[in-house]
């Protein structure tokens, strides 16, 4: 199935669409959260040493609408307005540095987790909504980190730093290397990998930033106070 990239979608038809579907998507994960909780209530009601394939079935079944359920909501909150909280000097560098703190180890036959890297002495706060940029880059540490964890290869670095090419003062993060294919993953809602990162450039965007994915390094760009 060829994935959608919202680039290829006119801003009427994007709007149009989004609230054709909104009810929809919210209604659907409805009937999931029913369907999860059956499934849930026959695992409790299982015995482990009799029917432990039945068992690890339910399990399968629970898990996958827990996904399902987690890319529908993700679509709704795309759809839905952004409500951002402003904050003056919310400090990049520390959002970053709780970020990779859940990086630093790895699990057997992963790759290791590199190091954030970011200048010493430079100043990078902002007007931002804390939370929610956290979030955003949560997901876009995270996500990134998979590419390299998952597949026994290398974990891309992340580092900070002053954007030259920026007429204001900006942020730089980047990742790298990364490894996502030929579509934009900040553009394509092709699965929830899609739906994710789509969420993150939007709250990114939102606070003046910006999100982009070239080859095998991911940037967001950040507008810094004087």
């Amino acid at each position: 199935m060829e994935s959608l990239v919202s680039d290829s979608l006119d801003s009427a038809a994007a709007q149009n669409l989004g609230r054709a579907s909104l009810q929809i998507i919210h209604d659907i994960k409805n009937q999931l959260n029913s369907l999860k909780l059956y499934a849930t209530y026959l695992r409790k009601r299982l015995d482990p040493e009799k029917e432990a394939d039945l068992l690890a079935t339910v399990a399968k079944l629970v898990a996958g609408l827990d996904r399902a359920a987690e890319d529908l909501n993700g679509l709704v909150r795309y759809g839905r307005p952004l409500a951002l909280n402003l904050q003056p000097g919310v400090d990049v560098r520390q959002l970053m540095q709780a970020i990779s703190a859940n990086f630093d180890k790895s699990e057997p036959g992963e790759a290791p987790a590199r190091a954030f890297l970011s200048p010493a002495g430079e100043a990078f706060a902002g007007t931002f909504d804390a939370g929610a940029l956290a979030e955003a880059l949560r997901t876009i540490a995270y996500e990134a980190w998979k590419t390299g964890a998952s597949k026994g290869g290398v974990a891309p670095e992340a580092r900070l730093s002053r954007d030259p090419d920026q007429s204001q003062p900006s942020a730089l993060i980047e990742w790298a290397p990364v490894s996502f294919g030929s579509n934009d993953v900040f553009k394509s809602f092709n699965g929830s990998l899609g739906v994710k990162m789509s969420l993150a450039a939007k709250i990114i965007e939102a606070q003046g930033g910006s999100c982009e994915h070239q080859g095998s390094s991911l940037r967001v760009r950040l507008p810094l106070s004087r």
